[in-house]
């Protein structure tokens, strides 16, 4: 699961349990559906979530080896390889743009600061200033910042813009500060911004760094990016900059002495760095047994990448994603297992997919370069954390407006999560307003802004969500083994349905 942001995040609770589910209708279970079995779930989990994967960080080796894994265990089950040149993996390169801590610099009075530990930047932009300093409020109108670099201490923000799901208040609160305070100052003429970080920021400015230092991530020659989605009002990218960017920095509240001066010369020079990195999506099929249908295709996505191995929390420093998003690639191979053992009509088409949490990329990439023509996904059945929280409840994102695009397979899930145990389905989670923007955060996106019929399972957010304690011991075996029966069900159905699942007239994606 993308995150919003990261850090450590607050207990997520969804008590409200509201069912966009209508009537649904009695469908044959297929005897092939006892393939899924918890010992198999829990034991792929339990190989792909371990610390010898050490997170499986995106781009990493850690990535590769588990993609390897997963190789292997597709070529175990009997799939048939559907990456390049007849291999398991289908390859693309992952852009990382940063800031070159050796080639960047911060002087104020002419001491030079060091980066990520004495000034952050929570801006990545390329820049040069030399501009004197003034120290005031953002509120303060009267103040001339025109051309200078303003010097403010974060106050808190409008509690609307602090959000409260994930991620840690501290982290929420020195965001929307900033968000806040500079677009007043960035709207006023400001050269640049220091924030001298209060109580609240301070608690979290050693996290910002490591995730400002990490940089932005990219695909090359990917799809294009989904438009319309309201931003998170928190985001740093939703910081209005003019053209010429400007840069913004965080210093330690203790350095606040330091910067109250006016008048003080301070000189700043950013300069970013790019490299390519090598993923891949790993890809296999059970071709379908219908010579009119074969060449149509259900395709069951999860990914393989978490967060790697990154600072400690409680002394455990490897962020193993247990639930996210092991889960569904635990559960994706079950599912292919029964796939095997009774083939569909159509085929199914399976793909783990690299760099989720550097952005959906990996899946970005495959919508642009599909190992199939396009045209023949007849549904997308995408999950992502499948395995946590209460029992008898489970999100289906893409089962009302306006993310809903398909209600032929709509009704397909429901059908079978009434013929595979009735989870009470969680429809909050759908919604448009609601803060976390969920339904955009996964690798099914790209297809339905494709307008392909698509849906995404999931069992929601957990106060582990993000951390090192997102681990095998803590997922419900039971339930993942359920929601895999589920999205097997799902798919069953579209894949054996005589006409393919039809697109919602007029569905367009925002």
């Amino acid at each position: 699961m993308k995150p919003s942001h990261f850090i450590v995040p607050a207990l997520v609770c969804c008590a409200v349990v509201g069912s966009a589910q209508t009537a649904t209708h009695s469908v044959a279970v297929p005897a092939a559906i006892s393939a899924i079995r918890e010992a198999d779930i829990k034991r792929d989990l339990y190989q792909l979530a371990s610390d010898a994967m050490r997170g499986r960080e995106a781009g990493t080796l850690d990535e590769l080896r588990a993609s390897v894994w997963v190789s292997e265990q597709m070529q175990k089950i009997g799939l048939k390889p559907l990456g390049d040149f007849g291999s398991w993996f289908q390859w693309w390169n992952m852009r990382r743009t940063r800031i070159s801590t050796p080639n960047s610099s911060v002087t104020l009075a002419g001491k030079p600061l060091t980066l990520w530990s004495d000034v952050t930047p929570v801006t990545n932009v390329n820049a040069e200033l030399s501009a004197p300093t003034v120290f005031g409020s953002a509120s303060d109108t009267t103040l001339d910042i025109r051309g200078k670099v303003a010097i403010v201490q974060i106050v808190a923000p409008p509690a609307a813009q602090v959000r409260s799901t994930t991620n840690t208040y501290e982290y929420n609160y020195t965001r929307a500060a900033i968000v806040d305070q500079g677009n007043k100052l960035i709207s006023r003429g400001a050269a640049g911004v220091i924030f001298v970080a209060d109580s609240i920021a301070e608690i979290a400015f050693n996290g910002l760094g490591v995730i400002q230092s990490r940089g932005a991530y990219t695909v090359v020659d990917g799809a294009p990016l989904v438009t319309g989605r309201t931003p998170n009002p928190n985001a740093l990218t939703t910081l209005r900059q003019p053209t010429t960017q400007i840069p913004l920095f965080i210093v330690h509240g203790s350095a606040l002495a330091d910067w109250r001066k006016d008048g003080q010369a301070v000189t700043v020079s950013i300069r970013s760095e790019s490299f390519d990195y090598p993923s891949n999506n790993v890809i296999g099929v059970v071709r379908g047994t219908d010579p009119k249908l074969r060449d149509e295709y259900v395709l069951f996505s999860a990914h393989t990448d978490h967060d790697g191995v990154r600072y400690p929390l409680a002394g455990d420093s490897i962020w193993n994603g247990a639930d996210d998003n092991a889960s569904t690639s635990a559960a994706v191979l079950a599912i292919a297992r029964a796939f095997v053992q009774h083939p569909a009509k159509r085929s199914a088409l399976f793909i783990i997919n690299g760099a989720e949490e550097r952005g959906l990329l990996g899946s970005r990439y495959h919508a642009a370069h599909p190992v199939v023509p396009i045209t023949s996904i007849a549904a997308v059945l995408n999950g992502d954390m499948i395995g946590r929280n209460n029992r008898d409840t489970a999100g289906l994102l893409g089962s009302q407006p306006p993310h809903r695009n398909s209600m032929q397979l709509v009704q397909m899930a429901f059908d079978a999560n009434n013929a595979t145990g009735k989870f009470a389905i969680d429809s909050t989670w759908d919604r448009p307003t609601h803060p976390e923007g969920f339904y955009f955060r996964s690798d099914h996106l790209w297809y339905a802004s494709l307008k392909i019929p698509t849906i995404y399972f999931t069992t929601e957010l957990h106060s582990d969500y993000h951390t090192p304690r997102d681990e095998a011991s803590r997922i419900d075996y039971a339930k993942l083994t359920h929601m895999a029966k589920w999205i097997y069900m799902t798919g069953w159905l579209a894949a054996n349905a005589p006409v393919r699942p039809a697109l919602d007239p007029g569905f367009v994606l925002h």
